[in-house]
């Protein structure tokens, strides 16, 4: 039968569930072929095979022992077996309950076969299931399944369309049944019988999208696909069945696809937001909520944003307990964003709306539904179900629907069955509309697919763990349970709110779960293969079930019932005892079982881990254990710490440890640990035994004699011991001790018997290194330094040790003396000692840093410097130590300047000299300083430090002179003429302003022409040098720089290499930009060298320099042209584009777009055109100016004859060769007019002809000058004497007419 297109699913009906384990037998749908076709009562009334009742349940009653056996597998987040314990992790298991209504299921396919009642449209669910079909028909199920009424006629059917929309009032008395062509009937549950047939609720030709009951028992609204909103009020006036229709939004506003009214329900009938009938409408833009009660009002709308069209608006309602009041939440979104706005009544009777925490998603959602009032299912575009936790937003769990194949309502939103009049937005959103597909009620969302019906619950607590334990995920088991005890998990059905009763349940299940878990382990474990496989797997298992039993205080359960049994495989046993290390050494274990403790002990001991051994037993509880056992094992494996631990704690015997254990560290420690009042190696002493042990160790120490004592034995064996083995380590054991004797007479008396002993022992006993004995007095000046100190020491003992370190008889060990004596003095020793006699012996002795000690405490920096110098170690941090006593605060003027005097005294050596002004006055070095810190020097010593820099460094002189400001200028330059250093004295010169002299000297770095590479260095230091001064000096000035010809071109230059010419040429070319050619050649041809006819040696120079001005004679032409034109064109449009990329292109479209008269006028040749000045003969055009044919009063026609007597040749683009060349352009013709017009142009700005300036360049060594305005025109034979002879320099000066 071919599929409707309100009945169509967007995933193939081919497709399957991928996570379901069980299949819907087909035989159930068989249908048994018969020779009388059933009547359609007895069909719908057919018994079906119904292995489970179908029960409608309030979540909170839920028996949560009713497990379907035909459940459905679900994909859950975080429920892959990890293989490792990991209590971080979250591990929802399944949280869905899915179960296949298979009765009602049936029924339908049996119905839209047998009678033609249609495939399913519409599902609404309260006591009752409500299913419409395409042909009009609303059959009616009970709670268990069986079809208890069939609502209309296919004859019906064919008159009002396809059942659209169904609603079922709060009581479960009225069924509302809309159709697609924009009926709605009203039928009565208790005896199916019609009770209103309303046509006229809102406009015709528009299908029911919504018809939905209020919790008011006479008030229902519908939604029709006009996008209109209309309000139902049924009446019964004289026995009459009536109802009264008005619109609460019309399509014209904004076309509403959704609508939702507030159900309280029974147990909040009395909530203040009951009265008021809230309805919300999801438009295509915005939400909108109303109230309907007392009146109508609008309480808010809410725009959506930017979302995709195609979207479908979803809304629901549900009651949730914010801060302990239970209030409406409305879920709203389009598309992934899921929006929450709770509605509250203050005390003052004010409504607020109150926006919430929104939901950010990464799916397009088209159904949305609460489940309970902290979860949310979701099914997206792809059909597949999303559990979320509303609180945290975390996805609990993914389900995919696509086996349903879900029906949508997209034929109603296009309204086809009354022509498809509906506008194109709502049609888009209409593809993906499912809203009369999912119901929920009571805790259960219900799918109508086109052959089935699935119901969704929540699974409880029990039921969820299980689902884990049947699949053999047991950590996941421990896991879920675990969240479940201590009030993590989410989405929890079935559980006490009570803390106590909750984990008390879960506990039991735990326990249950972990004995499972062990037996299964044992099951499962291989029987053959590598050992290291078996270890493996208990290595996997045991640690897990260690854990839990710890989380769950039931050592006893681990103990005494999981051990017992892993003792069986001898495998197990082994993991679990080494398994037991980490908890002990942890101490979340801390009293094991006898036996328990009896294995551990011999596992470790026959695999040789005694240091595991050692490490859990001062961890434990040994009291139940055999101590001389212990002790001789202990004692045996040199498990010191061990037996320390057993003597403590087994026996409160702290004085044996020490007798028995041989000195090291580990005494040291121990002897610490006693005194300041902690247990060895971790915890503490009991409070009352603390005094006891402090005085049992202090009569230990102060021993005259050990126990079992030789007679060679020297008196007090155990403080010498522990003096020899560290003497600063004991000593700051001592110290640590003596910080708590303040107010214990005892042990200031203890205090002072040791203080004594250490001084018998060590003074005069040359078994005692210096450094042992300076360890002896730093300690006692520490405690003599204390201001509340009460130890007395003969003050003769420290000049006796001062003598004893300061001996000069005495050279070894000199290093470790001294730095014995600093610290001695750097704690506090000082005031022992006479200070003027410390600084004598010291200075006797060499010591050099007790000196600086001494000279710091007196602010005598100055002889510090001294200190530095006769100290060869630290010599070399001499300039470190000035450089700070110079740069930092904290010093006074006169400390600095003193010290500074002291530096320059002991400067003798200039290298060093130079090596301590760079660093003192580095400019760069100096620049991050505070200007106040840095000390002001003169310009002497900057002066002397380029004196030095020219000797030791002279490539960095002239950088220096730079960069540095504080020198004098006739002083440095007279420095650097001295070292001969031009290009240093040519830069102070320049500075100075004189830049003859400069270039002077620069000049004289020309000494060696043999070297080219020097020649050219000299001779780009004088190019920029002359063209940096040009700027600022006149035309004789400038002049004077052409002196450089003498060197650079003279005839005994012609002898080297093509290098000197080619370096001659930038000389002449440099100048040209700043001195005039005549100027130039005029010097060159006065210079005696050529008197004698030598002039053609020099003309390829010459030649050459005049040819480089061949591009400035076009650019000139170009700025004059431009310059004309700007200030002189008759038309508007004779301004050029004041951005031109080339200038070859600027220049080609001045020549070729603009034409010059011979009067010097120039225009745009598109005007003269316009203007009819031009004559035309022979295909070219010839011109007359017509600013003076205006004048003279004349029409260009009158004078075409004469105007076209005269030549043509080409454009201004080409011209003759006379004149000058360009290549980069076309060859073109000028006429004979263009011609004299450009000549006369070029003689406006042209100053004295370039043969006549030859020409006096020539006669200029005769007696005879001529000048510039009286030029002689020699005969013809040489370039000189052509008239077309240019000099291609930079422009002269304009000479006007």
């Amino acid at each position: 039968m071919a599929e409707s297109p309100d009945c169509r699913s967007l995933v193939s009906a081919s497709s399957q569930l991928n996570l379901m384990e069980i299949e819907i037998d087909d035989k159930e749908f068989d249908i048994p072929q018969v020779d009388t076709p059933p009547t359609l009562e007895s069909i719908l009334n057919e018994p079906e095979d119904e292995d489970e009742p179908f029960i409608l349940e309030d979540t909170c009653l839920l028996n949560t022992e009713n497990i379907d056996a035909h459940s459905c597998e679900t994909s859950s987040l975080a429920s892959s077996d990890s293989g490792d314990l990991e209590m971080n992790a979250t591990v929802h298991g399944s949280v869905l309950r899915r179960n296949v209504l298979k009765g009602i299921s049936a029924q339908i396919v049996s119905a839209a076969d047998k009678v033609d009642a249609g495939l399913p449209t519409a599902i609404t669910v309260s006591n009752v299931i409500a299913v419409g079909t395409s042909h009009g028909l609303v059959l009616v199920f009970d709670q268990n399944q069986a079809l208890r009424l069939c609502l209309g006629t296919t004859a019906t059917g064919a008159e009002y369309g396809a059942v659209s929309a169904l609603s079922i009032n709060h009581d479960c008395t009225r069924l509302l049944c809309g159709f697609a062509k924009g009926q709605i009937t009203m039928w009565d549950l208790a005896n199916g019988k019609l009770l209103r047939t309303i046509t006229d609720a809102h406009p015709p030709g528009t299908a029911i999208l919504h018809v939905k009951f209020t919790d008011h028992p006479a008030l229902a609204v519908c939604n029709d696909s006009g996008g209109s909103v209309f309000e139902l009020s049924f009446r019964r006036v004289m026995g009459m069945r009536t109802c009264e229709s008005r619109c609460l939004f019309s399509g014209s506003k904004g076309e509403v696809c959704c609508v939702e009214p507030l159900h309280a329900g029974l147990e909040l009938k009395d909530h203040p937001i009951s009265q008021y009938s809230l309805l919300a409408m999801a438009s295509l833009t915005k939400i909108l909520l109303i109230g309907l009660k007392p009146s109508l009002k609008v309480w808010m709308t809410f725009p959506y944003g930017k979302t995709d069209p195609a979207s479908v608006p979803l809304l629901a309602w549900q009651f949730v307990a914010v801060q302990k009041t239970i209030n409406p939440v409305l879920a709203f979104c389009r598309g992934d964003t899921i929006h929450f706005l709770l509605v509250k009544k203050d005390e003052s009777g004010t409504i607020h709306v109150i926006k919430q925490r929104q939901l950010q998603l990464n799916c397009d959602l088209i159904s949305l539904s609460w489940i309970n009032p902290r979860t949310l299912v979701l099914m997206d575009s792809t059909e597949k179900l999303r559990v979320v936790d509303r609180p945290s937003q975390e996805e609990l769990e993914t389900v995919d629907m696509a086996e349903l194949q879900l029906v949508y309502n997209s034929s109603h939103f296009k309204s086809l069955a009354t022509g498809g009049n509906v506008s194109q937005a709502l049609a888009l959103v209409g593809e993906k509309t499912c809203y009369q597909s999912v119901c929920s009620y009571a805790g259960q969302i219900m799918y109508l697919g086109t052959k089935s019906v699935h119901i969704m619950t929540l699974r409880n607590w029990r039921e969820r763990v299980d689902h884990l334990l049947k699949q053999e995920k047991f950590m996941e088991a421990l896991s879920l349970a675990w969240s479940f005890h201590e009030g993590t998990a989410k989405a929890v059905l079935g559980l006490f709110a009570d803390p106590a009763k909750r984990k008390g349940v879960v506990a039991d299940k735990m326990v249950e779960i972990l004995l499972q878990y062990v037996d299964r382990s044992l099951k499962k474990c291989p029987e053959q293969g590598k050992i290291q496989v078996m270890e493996q797997h208990f290595q996997d298992i045991v640690p897990v079930m260690v854990d839990y039993c710890l989380l769950l205080q039931r050592t006893d359960l681990l103990f005494n019932q999981i051990y017992p049994r892993l003792v069986e495989n001898s495998v197990a046993r082994g993991v679990f005892l080494e398994s037991l290390e980490p908890y002990i050494l942890s101490e979340r274990i801390g009293c094991l079982t006898a036996a328990v403790m009896r294995d551990l002990l011999s596992y470790f001991q026959e695999n040789g881990m005694m240091d595991s051994v050692e490490g859990c037993l001062v961890h434990m509880d040994i009291t139940n254990l055999d101590i001389q056992q212990v002790v001789q094992m202990c004692w045996d494996n040199q498990l010191y710490d061990a037996m320390i631990y057993v003597f403590n704690s087994g026996m409160n015997d702290y004085i044996s440890p020490m007798e028995h254990v041989v000195m090291g560290n580990k005494m040291l420690v121990y002897i610490s640990c006693c005194l300041a009042g902690r247990a060895y190696p971790l915890g503490d002493i009991p409070e009352d035994l603390v005094p006891q042990v402090k005085n049992q160790v202090f009569e230990f120490l102060i021993r005259l004699h050990s126990v079992e004592a030789a007679q060679e034995e020297e008196v007090y064996p155990y403080i010498r011991t522990l003096l020899h083995f560290d003497t600063r380590e004991f000593l700051n054991v001592l110290a640590l001790t003596f910080e708590d004797f303040k107010n214990d007479k005892q042990a200031l008396e203890y205090q002072q018997r040791i203080v004594d002993i250490l001084l018998k022992v060590m003074v005069d006993n040359s078994d005692f290194t210096p450094s042992q004995v300076g360890c002896l007095f730093t300690f006692l000046a520490r405690q003599l330094a204390k201001p509340d100190n009460t130890l007395f020491v003969n003050r003769k003992l420290f000049d006796q040790v001062l003598e004893f370190l300061c001996s000069p008889d005495d050279d070894s060990r000199h290093t470790e003396r001294q730095q014995v004596l600093l610290e001695l003095l750097q704690v506090g020793g000082v005031v022992q000692f006479d200070e003027e006699r410390l600084l004598d012996l010291a200075e006797k002795a060499e010591f050099y840093q007790i000196c600086e000690f001494m000279y710091d405490r007196k602010h005598l920096y100055n002889k510090i410097v001294d200190c530095y110098l006769k100290d060869p170690l630290r010599k070399e941090e001499l300039f470190n130590y000035i450089h700070n006593i110079l740069s930092m605060p904290g010093y006074s003027s006169e400390e600095k300047q003193l010290v500074w005097v002291k530096a320059l005294q002991h400067v003798k050596d200039d290298y060093l000299a130079f090596q301590f002004l760079k660093c003192l006055l580095n400019p760069s070095f100096r620049e991050g300083l505070n200007p106040q810190t840095v000390l002001r020097l003169g310009p002497d010593l900057h002066e002397l430090l380029v004196d030095l820099q020219c000797q030791f460094s002279p490539q960095q002189v002239t950088a220096f002179l730079k960069t540095s400001q504080d020198y004098r200028l006739e002083e440095a330059i007279q420095i650097t003429e001295k070292h001969k250093l031009h290009e240093a004295t040519a830069y102070l010169l320049e500075k100075k302003g004189d830049v003859q002299g400069a270039f002077e000297v620069l000049l004289q770095s020309d000494e060696v022409q043999s070297l080219l590479r020097r020649v050219e260095e000299a001779l780009h230091d004088i190019i920029a040098l002359c063209q940096r001064s040009s700027h600022g000096l006149n035309q004789q000035q400038r002049e004077v720089c052409v002196c450089v010809s003498k060197c650079s071109v003279s005839p005994d230059c012609f002898s080297l290499s093509s290098a000197l010419k080619e370096l001659t040429m930038k000389v002449l070319n440099s100048m040209s930009s700043f001195i005039a050619p005549p100027a130039i050649i005029q010097r060159i041809l006065q210079d005696p060298v050529y008197g004698k006819g030598k002039l053609a040696e020099i003309q390829g120079l010459i030649l050459g320099m005049l040819e480089t001005f061949n591009y400035e004679q076009v650019v000139c032409v170009c700025v004059c042209v431009c310059h004309y034109i700007c200030h002189w064109s008759p038309c508007s449009d004779s301004i050029f584009e004041s951005h031109i990329s080339y200038l070859n292109e600027l220049l080609y479209v001045i020549l070729n777009s603009y034409f010059m008269c011979s009067c010097g006028h120039l225009y745009h040749c598109q005007c003269l055109q316009r203007k009819e000045v031009g004559v035309l003969s022979e295909r070219q055009y010839s011109w007359s100016c017509y600013k003076c044919t205006s004048n003279q009063g004349s029409r260009p026609a009158d004078r075409s004859s004469e105007e076209s007597s005269r030549s043509r040749s080409t454009s201004l683009a080409q011209v003759s060769r006379s004149h000058f060349t360009i290549n980069m352009l076309s060859e073109a013709t000028l006429d004979a007019q263009q011609t004299q017009a450009w000549d006369h142009f070029r003689t406006l700005y042209r100053g004295p002809s370039r043969l006549a300036v030859l020409t006096e360049l020539t006669h200029s060594h005769g007696n005879e000058r001529p000048g510039l305005s009286n030029p002689v025109h020699p005969g013809t034979g040489s370039i000189y004497h052509s008239e077309n002879f240019q000099l291609k320099l930079s422009p002269p000066p304009l000479v006007e007419e």
